[in-house]
C-alpha cells in the first residue's frame, strides 16, 4: 500500500463525530478504518466500581495517549496494531483487543485527539465537529441511556462536573487546530461532502 491518509475528528461528547464517521465509511468501504481515541481509556482495575464513576473521563490525562500514538505511527508505517476494548458499562478497560490491519483512510476519533500535539503532526486532515452545547446534553443523555446502562441522574451529574468544565478548557480551545470545522454534526451535509472530495483527492 502506497499512502495511509490520518483523518483525525474531534469534537465535544455528542457532537456528531460518529455520524460523520460512519457518513464517510460508506464511501471508502474496505478502505478505511476507524480507531476510536475511547478505546484507549486507561485501565482501573484497582479501583472498585463506585471509584470508578467517579472519575474524570473528560480530562487529557484519563487517556493512555502514549500507547495511541504508538499504534497511529504503526499503522502509518503499515504495520497491524492490536488496539485496546473499552467496556462503558464498567468504566474500565477489557481484557479484550482488536486486531487492526492498515487501510488507505485510517480516521481517529475523539474528544481531545487535537489537544495532544504530538498526536496532530500524525495527521493529514484535522476536523472539528461543532453542535450546540444544549443538542449535545441531550444527544449524550439518550445515548448513555440506552447504549451505556446510565440514569439520567448519573449523565448529568457528570456533565455538571467534569464533560461541560472539561470542554470548556481542553475540547473547545483545539478547534484553533482544526483544517475543517463542520457545524451541525451529522446535519451538515455540504460539509461532510467537501471532506469526502477533499480525501478522495488526497489518494489519488
Amino acid at each position: 500500500m502506497d499512502k495511509v491518509c490520518i483523518v483525525g475528528i474531534a469534537g465535544g461528547s455528542a457532537s456528531g463525530k460518529t455520524t460523520i464517521v460512519n457518513l464517510i465509511k460508506e464511501s471508502f468501504g474496505d478502505d478505511i478504518v476507524v480507531i476510536s481515541h475511547d478505546s484507549f481509556y486507561k485501565s482501573h482495575n484497582d479501583l472498585s466500581f463506585d471509584e470508578r464513576t467517579r472519575l474524570n473521563y473528560d480530562h487529557p490525562s484519563s487517556f493512555d495517549t502514549e500507547l495511541m500514538i504508538e499504534d497511529v505511527k504503526k499503522l502509518k508505517n503499515n504495520e497491524p496494531v492490536d488496539i485496546p476494548v473499552y467496556d462503558y458499562t464498567v468504566h474500565n478497560r477489557s481484557d479484550q483487543t482488536i486486531h487492526i490491519v492498515p487501510k488507505k483512510v485510517i480516521i481517529i476519533e475523539g474528544i481531545l485527539i487535537l489537544e495532544e500535539a504530538r498526536l496532530r503532526d500524525l495527521m493529514d486532515i484535522k476536523v472539528f465537529v461543532e453542535t450546540d452545547a444544549d443538542e449535545r446534553l441531550m444527544r449524550r443523555i439518550q445515548r448513555d441511556i440506552s447504549e451505556r446502562g446510565r440514569s439520567v441522574e448519573s449523565v448529568l451529574s457528570q456533565y455538571r462536573q467534569t464533560v461541560k468544565p472539561m470542554h470548556e478548557q481542553f475540547v473547545e480551545p483545539s478547534k484553533k487546530y482544526a483544517d475543517i470545522i463542520i457545524p451541525r454534526g451529522g446535519e451538515n451535509k455540504t460539509g461532510i461532502s467537501i471532506l469526502r472530495e477533499h480525501l478522495k483527492s488526497m489518494l489519488v
